[in-house]
């Protein structure tokens, strides 16, 4: 039975359907799209910013805390300078710019001598009880790493010769700074013979700071050392233990 009346075309009106999606919802889409990108690159700039922060924080901590190590080991040495211009003789200068001890003419060596001089060795009697002291002072124990005994020798000789040359002098001064012998001229307590062992290093230089003279290359300095900034002592019981007396312990050369 036929019905009167316009029947539905559905499949023309599926056809006239659209296949593309409308211009408004492509912009909107677009600008959903631009929004997101937009909160990622904000939030990826924010977080370098961050980063930038802390690390300039960071820097400026590290700057800062290296003023105060310049300004306290420069202090340790000045007080070190000071003691020893109230009771060591003018030959001996510690110069605070390079961190070292010079003993003058005192400090030289007869050529292929490696023995201390009996004039510098009563300069190093005097000087190394201020270095002691100067190490027990609350900048010297927090700053204060070593003290170096850097023996030189001038440009006569060859390499090897002059490198064994110099350590022989470096090593022969500390010979004589733990000598049970009274060639110091003071009694060193244990607990400084042990500070002494802990505290002085002996290391050969050959020629590699040449003087104006042969003569005035010749010589022995101390060289004072401190710790860095983010540098601390790591010392165990048998780390001491190395340094105790042993009274088969001598020198050998």
């Amino acid at each position: 039975m036929k019905s009167f009346g316009f029947e539905q075309d559905t499949t023309r009106e599926e056809g006239e359907r659209p296949f593309w999606i409308s211009y408004a919802d492509l912009m909107t889409s677009l600008m959903i799209l631009f929004l997101v990108v937009m909160v990622v690159a904000l939030a990826s700039i924010v977080k370098k910013t961050e980063e930038v922060m802390v690390e300039s924080v960071k820097v400026e901590e590290l700057v800062s805390t290296e003023k105060v190590r310049q300004k306290e080991t420069t202090g340790v040495c000045e007080y070190l300078a000071m003691r020893s211009q109230k009771t060591l003789p003018a030959g001996v200068h510690v110069d605070c710019k390079l961190n070292r001890i010079n003993f003058g003419e005192a400090g030289r060596y007869a050529t292929d001598d490696y023995r201390f001089s009996s004039q510098g060795t009563a300069m190093l009697a005097k000087i190394v009880p201020l270095i002691l002291e100067t190490a027990n002072t609350p900048m010297g124990k927090k700053w204060l790493k070593q003290v170096v005994i850097e023996g030189f020798t001038d440009t006569d000789g060859s390499y090897l010769y002059n490198l064994n040359l110099s350590l022989k002098r470096s090593e022969y001064l500390m010979c004589t700074l733990l000598s049970q012998s009274t060639q110091m001229g003071f009694y060193l307590t244990p607990d400084q013979r042990l500070q002494i062992k802990q505290l002085f290093l002996a290391g050969g230089v050959a020629f590699n700071d040449i003087k104006n003279t042969k003569e005035e290359s010749r010589r022995v300095e101390l060289k004072l050392q401190f710790y860095g900034a983010d540098e601390r002592p790591q010392r165990n019981s048998n780390y001491q233990l190395k340094f105790h007396d042993d009274p088969s312990d001598r020198c050998r050369i």
